[in-house]
């Protein structure tokens, strides 16, 4: 009834991808932050909707066909792109916000172990946490191809539907409960001073790389399509 083989090998590619750093890990460390252990906690649960989304649209045939599309595969790798450079100018425009409040600051204020920045960041509702989830992984074009990429290779038509729908139950379970777990650790009073101390770094490597995924991606858009 199930093909445990194929379930099981596609779990460990799966957490291995999940525990490999990218912009899901980066936006968790983001908001974990300054944001609650709720608003964490949807913004991972953001993160599994979108997988979830993936991969029905991998086991449809929706992602091959987008894929196949190159007018639709273009333009949803613009859009993509476009998020993901707004996100990293957004995190390195908080490092510089961060670095002018550092310097305003009374140098007492500013060595205070306890302290977080006056101008943290605004608190964000639940649903604004999950939209941010969300959007970070869906509108991630290299998620869509490595989805697609991965059921195409794994998944053949011989697979029945009670496989196929444990695979849609797998890939959400196996996706909350990381970045979940994430959430948890991260909010953490503890983690979260470490994770204050380090916010200035932390914005960078983000907007570093976001950047970078997003100039790649439409570097090869323009070598596609004008070069």
């Amino acid at each position: 009834m199930f093909d445990f083989t194929l379930l099981g090998s596609i779990a460990i590619i799966h957490i291995i991808a999940l525990a490999s750093p990218g912009p899901d890990f980066a936006i968790m460390l983001k908001v974990s932050r300054h944001q609650t252990r709720a608003v964490a906690m949807m913004t991972a649960l953001g993160i599994a909707a979108a997988i979830l989304a993936h991969t029905v649209a991998s086991l449809t045939g929706l992602s091959l066909l987008i894929h196949t599309t190159p007018w639709l595969f273009g333009a949803v790798q613009a859009l993509g792109a476009s998020y993901l450079g707004y996100m990293g100018m957004g995190a390195l425009m908080s490092v510089r916000k961060q670095f002018l409040l550092r310097r305003a600051l009374p140098l007492s204020a500013e060595s205070a172990p306890k302290d977080m920045p006056q101008n943290a960041e605004p608190m964000l509702s639940t649903a604004k946490g999950f939209r941010l989830g969300l959007y970070t992984n869906l509108l991630n074009p290299k998620a869509l191809v490595f989805f697609l990429t991965l059921f195409s290779a794994m998944v053949g038509p011989e697979v029945g539907g009670p496989t196929r729908i444990a695979l849609l139950v797998l890939m959400f379970t196996l996706s909350f409960a990381w970045f979940g777990l994430l959430a948890v650790l991260l909010t953490k009073s503890s983690s979260q001073r470490a994770l204050v101390r380090m916010g200035p770094v932390i914005d960078l490597l983000t907007g570093v790389l976001f950047l970078m995924v997003s100039v790649a991606i439409l570097y090869g858009l323009a070598a596609e399509y004008l070069g």
